[in-house]
């Protein structure tokens, strides 16, 4: 036979393009679920459907910030109500004026509830008053008035209810917050709680806490190379280039209930310059994992928190 090795080349680049067909065909069949994204007065309201169809996400579950007003963001919703989920803002807001915008609006979930969030000096935000400045320090204990009372709204609407801990930057304040933390776990077992950034934690304690917990979740938001590289913020590392580390596959195989997939958008770079790129490697990372599992993180876990459609 002429040129063998021309025809072993020739069977391994045909077995390459019929693997990366049906990788390709895989990613078709697995739609996303953004459950946390933000959006402010830089980024019109129509173009995160754009953005949305780009980076191939079905459904957000958005809230307003900054300067974008509640009604405008519930409007966009009643236009595309297969595509946007609305939540009630918590952030900058007494807990009257909370209620009172559940009270009028038809939202289906609440945003992220701030208990510790370090000063990020290197952004700045627009307040609603129109004053610019770094968005300021919180430290508000999840047994503190303001946070119990959040958590009361979210109960009354069957909604899960999302604490934003920055474990990682708390410094002497991480244990404290921790201890109040499985306590509220522990006293509203039948209340999905869902850690936004991963809480920042290291992947033993999210261990921990999903076996010790059974009504804890987590969103990896900014926990993807990108966000990571470029944060000052001590993301958790969950991947190794593109792929998920070993030690994560193995803890979202072994637990895909407890992991929800979101980007928490927040401001508009996130949007126009990081977003369909985070998107597109938490599709390849996911596709790494077994089918059941990739669907449970990308879209029916958020299905099933939130009460939403099924999007197969």
């Amino acid at each position: 036979m002429a040129f063998p090795h021309l025809r072993g080349l020739a069977v391994r680049l045909a077995g390459l393009v019929l693997a990366m067909a049906a990788l390709s065909a895989r990613a078709a069949e697995l739609p996303m679920i953004d459950a946390h994204s933000q959006v402010d007065q830089h980024v019109p309201l129509e173009e995160i459907i754009g953005l949305m169809d780009e980076a191939g996400v079905a459904r957000t579950i958005l809230s307003q910030r900054a300067r974008t007003r509640p009604e405008d963001l519930i409007a966009f919703a009643q236009r595309h109500p297969e595509r946007i989920t609305p939540a009630v803002r918590t952030k900058g807001q007494r807990v009257r004026e909370v209620k009172e915008l559940v009270r009028r609006y038809a939202y289906g979930a609440m945003a992220e509830v701030l208990m510790w969030h370090r000063e990020k000096t290197r952004r700045t935000v627009t307040t609603r008053s129109g004053e610019t400045r770094s968005p300021p320090q919180v430290v508000r204990p999840p047994d503190h008035p303001k946070s119990q009372k959040l958590l009361a709204i979210a109960r009354r609407n069957d909604w899960p209810f999302i604490p934003h801990i920055e474990f990682g930057s708390a410094g002497a304040d991480a244990a404290p917050f921790m201890a109040q933390l499985e306590s509220m776990l522990r006293q509203n077992r039948d209340l999905p709680f869902v850690l936004i950034h991963m809480g920042m934690l290291e992947r033993g304690e999210v261990e921990r806490l999903i076996e010790t917990h059974p009504n804890i979740h987590f969103i990896p938001a900014h926990s993807d190379p990108i966000s990571v590289e470029r944060s000052d913020s001590p993301f958790t590392r969950m991947f190794e280039g593109r792929s998920l580390t070993a030690a994560w596959k193995a803890l979202i195989v072994a637990h895909p209930e407890r992991f929800v997939l979101g980007f928490d958008n927040v401001f508009e770079n996130h949007w126009r310059k990081r977003y369909v790129k985070q998107a597109a490697i938490w599709r390849k990372a996911l596709l790494e994992l077994p089918p059941d599992v990739a669907h449970a993180v990308a879209h029916r876990n958020a299905e099933r928190l939130w009460r939403l459609p099924a999007l197969e």
